[in-house]
């Protein structure tokens, strides 16, 4: 007996927060809508279409989106009401489908493999489309394909408010003329050495040896040459909601060095920044734990403006800790925790450098996920490997 034809669909809510700003004031319909912070240091979150005919775009400084567009109508968004309707699409989808996954606020997956022995999957999905725009009034396309790579690239294809179907067996020929940026993971810094190598389309990566590719990408040249092939084997992973991720290493020795218990508690937050950027979300709430040789816990927790960087967790868990820790005191175990998820895709803050940001985090990403987590580290935590928990 042969293995079933998968059939993953991917669906997705165009401008997602401008739909909604849209459903709660209909005098937006059909207008430049930006959503983001103010004009002097915000960003774009996102921006109707009506927008993006004017070369606005996600990140960009609001400054530079409004020099583009001056007539676009700045809102500056409430979270609340985006995970509100969110709510609403999500229980619909689970009313409905089999197995399905929340990938981010506003992007499901679906898998429907072994229902075209009872009903079309396509048509099935189209009927769930339809029904979540009767129920909710929001735009959203879909793709249905094979993988869920391939259902996702032909989703951003099919948009605005439109579906795609990747018949099966033609993902590799469906990929074929896209430009190789329409590769998840496929980032600045990564597209920077395809193009030094002459790889331009996604059928131009399927064409390179993929000994080259592993030569010059590593580990991800091999994913990369696999998914050109239209080859993707990452499965639907069943909704649950994450309430949290931490990091914890519990010492060999109790120890009382002040310095480097800052030292490891910036290597825990790093770790768990990492795994939050992999995951797109944003985190509003940090906790740093301390526990004593005689098992004593003790933990406090702060909230910040929702984050997914380094460099904003870091401070405050630093801070938490000089609150929380009795000066020499020796230390059995020290742990970090992020929580109060936002599951939106990872969005900048209202800073002007924010874009700056994005792309380091992207090219430092990136070559964690060459090399390995560890691949990158700040100077003040490169010591012997330990053991975390």
């Amino acid at each position: 007996m042969g293995t079933p034809q998968r059939y993953i669909a991917h669906f997705d809510l165009d401008s997602f927060f401008v739909s909604v700003e849209v459903l709660l004031n209909p005098a937006l319909k059909g207008k430049p809508v930006i959503v983001g912070g103010s004009a002097e240091r915000g960003v774009v979150s996102t921006c109707s279409y009506e927008a993006r005919k004017f070369g606005v775009k996600s990140a960009m400084p609001m400054k530079t989106a409004l020099q583009r567009c001056p007539q676009a109508i700045v809102v500056q968004g409430a979270y609340a009401n985006y995970a509100q309707y969110s709510a609403m699409v999500t229980d619909i989808i689970a009313n409905r489908a089999p197995l399905f996954e929340k990938a981010s606020i506003d992007e499901f997956y679906i898998d429907l493999t072994g229902m075209d022995k009872y009903d079309d999957p396509f048509q099935w999905t189209i009927r769930l489309r339809d029904e979540i725009i009767q129920i909710t009034g929001l735009p959203i396309s879909f793709g249905l394909a094979g993988n869920k790579m391939v259902a996702k690239i032909a989703t951003d294809m099919a948009k605005p408010n439109g579906y795609i179907q990747v018949p099966p067996g033609k993902e590799k020929e469906f990929l074929a003329p896209l430009l190789v940026s329409r590769i998840s993971g496929v980032g600045e810094h990564t597209l920077q050495i395809l193009e030094s190598m002459g790889v331009h389309t996604i059928q131009q990566l399927s064409q390179t040896p993929r000994s080259l590719l592993i030569h010059r990408l590593g580990k991800m040249g091999e994913s990369l040459h696999e998914k050109a092939q239209g080859i993707h084997t990452s499965p639907v992973q069943p909704f649950h909601e994450a309430k949290s991720v931490s990091s914890e290493h519990t010492f060999e020795e109790n120890i009382t060095d002040t310095e480097a218990l800052i030292t490891e508690l910036v290597r825990l937050t790093e770790k768990v920044a990492y795994s939050l950027r992999q995951d797109g979300q944003l985190a509003g709430c940090i906790a740093v734990k301390i526990r004593y040789p005689d098992f004593e816990t003790h933990s406090r927790q702060t909230t910040i403006t929702p984050s997914c960087r380094d460099d904003e967790f870091i401070p405050a868990a630093i801070q938490l800790f000089q609150d929380l820790y009795a000066t020499g005191t020796p230390v059995r175990l020290l742990g970090v925790k992020l929580s109060e998820f936002t599951r939106e895709p990872i969005q900048p803050s209202l800073f002007e450098d924010a874009a700056k940001k994005q792309h380091l985090y992207q090219a430092i990403d990136d070559v964690k996920n060459k090399f390995g987590k560890t691949a990158l580290q700040k100077a003040r935590t490169v010591k012997k490997k330990n053991n975390d928990t």
